[in-house]
This record gives C-alpha cells, structure tokens and sequence, in this order.
C-alpha cells in the first residue's frame, strides 16, 4: 500500500516519508506536500528509492539493446 507520512514536531518542524513507492516515484508522490511545507534542510533517501521500477527496468533494457 502507497502511502505518505507527514509529522510536525513541536518546534514546527515537518518530516516528509513516503512508503510502498519504488525508484524516483516518491519524489513525484510527496513534491506538493514539500513544496507547501517550505525549505527541505536534509533528504534521507531509502533502500525503496534504489529499487528500479518495472518501467525503469524496461527503459534501461530498450536503451542497452536487451542486456541486463
């Protein structure tokens, strides 16, 4: 299941975390929410987000002629 994690912290402070996505759509997932939090200090990317996607898998396979 997709989902995204938003938590305020008594200071004001935000995190932003996202589960269930794979490769760079988490990004695109949780870019709005970022954008209407403010500045982003640090980004701490995941196993999740190195995972290649199925679409990013086929991509890669098109552009170097069917070699893995």
């Amino acid at each position: 299941m997709k989902r995204i994690e938003i938590t305020i912290a008594p200071d004001g402070s935000s995190t932003v975390e996202t589960k269930g996505f794979t490769g760079s759509t988490c990004r695109a997932a949780s870019q709005w929410i970022e954008q209407a939090l403010g500045n982003t200090i640090r980004e701490q990317l995941t196993h999740d987000f190195h995972a290649i996607t199925e679409t990013e898998q086929t991509r890669h396979r098109q552009n170097c002629g069917g070699h893995d």
